[in-house]
């Protein structure tokens, strides 16, 4: 387990962080990366198979480890750290054609300075998600870049029935791509008490939102809620790689839960014909 105590930027509260990582039943290798240190925690959940979608994936995450040692971090720093990484991505096919088409989505949180306060960014782009739970409640911060969201908000299926589509692993951001990387960021005042998982599409394409909360809830200590949440994930079908990091914050801080608006950069959805279809 990693644990960060008493971290600087938030003097007087603790970090308890769990990660835990799954190959699945299906695949044969595991795409996926993830990132747990300091203030910062990402998952990207890889591409490309054949064309090393883990290859992208681990460059998405030593590049946010960059980010690990700065001092004032703000919210501009992780979207300029975001486009960063896709530009390493694109060096890496000019320099490996054979792994073109590579490519990966990016969420996490990172703890950063806003207003001269300590806020959350919580960052995405793709399908992968980061869940919050304050008191019990457990709520999606991010927004799925995906074909089947796009239907769900055009009201032509439910959420129900995007968990089955046959579209359900097209994402229309990812980071690879040299048409936009378009990434997504929310800042959050933190609140004593919450929890953030931070997951790729394995999971939540095999356990409810329901179920995830009944597991956060049966297991307190973020190592163990990781490992339970990804081996549930892999009981129910495991039909893709499960990776899990759980971040708790425990201590005493405001109660102000005010969310402001995502800051988006770029258009709401990539073109059509340069979506990515996750193998």
């Amino acid at each position: 387990m990693t644990a960060v105590a008493g971290h600087d930027e938030l003097p007087g509260l603790m970090l308890r962080v769990g990660a835990a990582t799954d190959t699945g039943r299906v695949r044969s290798l595991n795409e996926d990366s993830a990132l747990a240190e300091g203030g910062i925690f990402v998952v990207a959940d890889g591409m490309g198979g054949h064309a090393a979608g883990e290859v992208a994936s681990g460059i998405v995450v030593e590049t946010m480890r960059e980010l690990v040692p700065r001092e004032d971090l703000t919210a501009d720093d992780v979207t300029k750290q975001l486009l960063l990484a896709n530009e390493r991505i694109l060096e890496a096919v000019d320099s490996h054609p054979e792994q073109k088409g590579m490519g990966t989505t990016a969420t996490g949180l990172a703890l950063v300075t806003a207003g001269g306060a300590d806020h959350w960014a919580v960052f995405n782009v793709g399908d992968s998600r980061v869940y919050r739970e304050i008191a019990g409640t457990l709520t999606q911060v991010t927004v799925d870049h995906s074909e089947v969201q796009e239907l769900v908000d055009a009201g032509v299926i439910t959420p129900e029935e995007a968990r089955v589509h046959p579209a359900r692993n097209v994402v229309t951001r990812s980071l690879g791509t040299d048409y936009a990387y378009q990434s997504d960021i929310w800042v959050l005042p933190p609140y004593a008490g919450e929890r953030f998982v931070v997951c790729s599409d394995g999971l939540t394409n095999e356990l409810t939102d329901a179920r995830l909360r009944e597991i956060l809830q049966r297991h307190p200590d973020p190592q163990e809620a990781a490992e339970e949440l990804v081996r549930a994930a892999v009981d129910a079908g495991g039909r893709d790689n499960v990776t899990v990091v759980v971040v708790n914050l425990d201590g005493s801080v405001g109660d102000d839960l005010s969310v402001t608006s995502p800051r988006q950069s770029g258009e709401d959805t990539a073109p059509r014909g340069q979506m990515s279809d996750k193998e």
